[in-house]
């Protein structure tokens, strides 16, 4: 394996070097922007074709005969929907890895080019431990609920009227328990099996069907895990534990000055700061994965620093430990573990840069809002449902302009953050000097497998 150090890595060009300020950022992003707008365009308006396209699918699937049968191809259309969100993504993400400057960098350094499958591979488990721990998906069962209400609006509000259940926006949520638990043990499989040929560097769409499996296996999951849980509700609220803690809470709140009040504004203010902060990362994250810089998982988190001797010692010495805590703490792991890895490994450019991207993408998101109103105002006529007709076009463009500066954004901050550490060289957390291998080039980029 190639790999540049930190003292002898290649230098930015000179006339970039003002970009190694954090500062630089948005002006960087919007250079890349320039650069490959044409491309991005491209990208951005096929996967929202194919997305479109799946969600009228899955909705049109989901009624008439044989509903059962219907709902399991309406689930997998819906997965099918995520993988499309997943390939538009990194897609989007890939054409612009060369308008940086840290691949021209690998480059000079050797290094191959990389093919947009590899990329998909490599970050296909892990874009979807994010997309659905962190609630993105949401929005896509919001889009399939719109489209399926829009298709029949009078049967939706004529059914909901006198209480019957139409089926209407419902396709996602009514699938037979019996029937969930059924294809949730074929999607255990596929995943099963393709995780095993992805983790042993076999077939080319190893990792995308890994994900396909991992998806479909959580979705079929969804009803058969809502019936277990509805169904113990009552059980689980009359436990001792369960009281003892709300007993806890409640002598808390009247026996401790104040704990009322912090509570209530943590309450109020932890959403935003998921906002502005986790959910940011978790991009930025998923676009660190594509370039193939950082890894993702915990040994990465953690080595350089005086806990990667205790985890390797932990690994060779007590291994079921090492086992159960691997389980017991899964859905921390997938839910923080990349952000963490992310937030250190992006502060080798400094901490200014990732404060910088974090305003960046609150205020451009905030200024997506601002522009949909705009856009719905000047579109706005006395002709009766003419918003049927002007609200797709509006929608398109400020989704279009938002995604397209944030994937720009993405890619800027890696880029600044890595050319950083390229050329300063990212300190060593064992030795307290530089580290002999910078974080954007420790992994080169890998040719297709052939099978």
């Amino acid at each position: 394996m190639r790999q540049v150090s930190g003292t002898s890595a290649l230098p930015a060009p000179r006339r970039f070097a003002w970009m190694l300020s954090p500062y630089a950022l948005p002006l960087h992003a919007l250079r890349i922007l320039a650069k490959c707008a044409l491309p991005l365009i491209i990208w951005f308006s096929l996967g929202r074709l194919v997305r479109w396209g799946l969600l009228l699918l899955a909705a049109t699937v989901s009624h008439g005969s044989w509903y059962q049968a219907r709902l399991v191809l309406v689930m997998f259309l819906f997965t099918l929907v995520v993988m499309t969100s997943l390939a538009t993504t990194v897609g989007l993400l890939y054409v612009v890895r060369e308008a940086l400057l840290e691949t021209r960098a690998r480059r000079a350094g050797g290094e191959a080019k990389e093919s947009l499958l590899n990329a998909l591979n490599r970050t296909a488990l892990v874009f979807a431990g994010i997309y659905t721990t962190w609630g993105f998906v949401a929005e896509d069962a919001r889009d399939f609920m719109g489209i399926d209400i829009m298709r029949q609006p009078d049967r939706y509000v004529l059914d909901a009227g006198s209480g019957d259940d139409s089926g209407v926006a419902a396709g996602l949520i009514n699938l037979d328990p019996k029937v969930s638990l059924a294809t949730m043990m074929v999607a255990y499989g596929v995943k099963w099996y393709f995780g095993r040929r992805h983790e042993a560097g076999n077939g080319r769409f190893s990792g995308a069907l890994a994900t396909f499996g991992e998806l479909a296996f959580a979705f079929y999951g969804i009803n058969a895990v809502a019936t277990a849980v509805g169904a113990r509700s009552d059980w689980i609220g009359q436990r001792s534990a369960v009281e003892a803690w709300h007993d806890f809470m409640a002598g808390a709140e009247s026996g401790i000055p104040g704990w009322q009040q912090v509570s209530e504004w943590l309450g109020e203010v932890w959403p935003y700061v998921i906002d502005a902060l986790a959910v940011p990362l978790a991009w930025l994250t998923v676009g660190i994965l594509v370039y193939g810089a950082y890894a993702e998982d915990t040994q990465t988190t953690i080595r350089g620093t005086r806990l990667e001797q205790a985890a390797v010692h932990l690994e060779r010495t007590h291994d079921w430990t090492r086992r159960a805590l691997a389980k017991l703490s899964a859905g921390w792991t997938g839910r923080w573990i990349p952000l963490l890895n992310s937030l250190r490994l992006t502060a080798r450019g400094g901490a200014p840069l990732f404060g910088l991207f974090a305003l960046c993408y609150v205020g451009l998101h905030i200024g997506g809002d601002f522009l949909g109103r705009a856009g719905r105002y000047l579109a706005a006529s006395e002709e009766p449902y003419l918003w049927f007709a002007t609200d797709v076009p509006v929608n398109y463009v400020t989704d279009l302009v938002v995604t397209l500066v944030t994937m720009c954004l993405i890619a800027a901050t890696f880029d600044l953050a890595a050319t950083r550490a390229r050329t300063d060289g990212p300190m060593d957390g064992r030795t307290g000097g530089p580290s002999p291998v910078t974080a954007g080039t420790a992994e080169p980029d890998r040719p297709s497998p052939s099978r």
